[in-house]
């Protein structure tokens, strides 16, 4: 069956299975290879995207749930949230392996979008349910708070 999917803008005709997970839709059909595969349960974040704007593990929703939605991937993530997060991932050297750092940055952005200026508290949970196999958390929470403030002074 074909289903149409809108993705980072553009609208996608694919023939996957509706229960095909998002995740291998996105990389295996459509080429977008920055969602990364993790642990395939939905507790390690790699695999973050935004559905309608709020960040969902893409290897644990099958694509037919999607027909119809906004998703956007790290590969067209844009707007002041994700310059400052990536301002503030370079700066910091937030990425030691990389691995996790698409997942890391859709939930970061995501996060700054519904809260401006968040708390230790607020990052925490944000972010709980991305992994990071470097453990750079200390820095992610500095890069977040860093991307923060460089939005509140523009």
């Amino acid at each position: 069956m074909t289903q149409l999917l809108s993705v980072n803008g553009e609208l996608h005709q694919v023939t996957d299975d509706g229960d095909t997970p998002l995740l291998w839709v996105l990389r295996d059909t459509l080429r977008l290879t920055g969602t990364k595969y993790g642990c395939g349960k939905a507790q390690c974040g790699a695999c973050t995207v935004h559905l309608d704007g709020r960040p969902v593990r893409s290897c644990s929703i099958p694509v037919a749930t999607t027909v119809g939605r906004r998703i956007d991937t790290i590969e067209a993530v844009a707007g002041p949230e994700a310059e400052a997060i990536r301002a503030a991932w370079v700066a910091r050297g937030v990425p030691q392996c990389g691995f996790c750092q698409s997942g890391q940055i859709m939930s970061a952005v995501a996060l700054l979008r519904a809260d401006p200026a968040p708390d230790d508290a607020a990052i925490n949970r944000a972010m709980s349910g991305n992994i990071c196999r470097c453990a750079t958390y200390p820095r992610i929470r500095a890069g977040i708070h860093d991307a923060a403030r460089a939005l509140a002074a523009s």
